[in-house]
């Protein structure tokens, strides 16, 4: 019977049932890309907000003129 064990978030080598990662490596490349996604979930927010902005000064400007 095969052993209980999970994969490797990252490459998908099997490791033990209580691990995440095969290697530090993979834990170094997981943290590499959850800060990479980090910066462009915020860099994509602060892009949402500012056209917001942008559409909101127009509608104002055209209300007022």
């Amino acid at each position: 019977m095969i052993e209980d064990h999970k994969h490797c978030i990252v490459c998908g080598k099997a490791t033990g049932a209580d691990k995440f990662f095969c290697s530090p490596s993979c834990e170094d490349v997981f943290k590499k890309q959850q800060k990479r996604m980090a910066r462009s979930r915020m860099v994509m927010l602060i892009l949402f907000v500012a056209l917001f902005v942008v559409i909101m000064v127009i509608s104002s400007l055209r209300s007022t003129g």
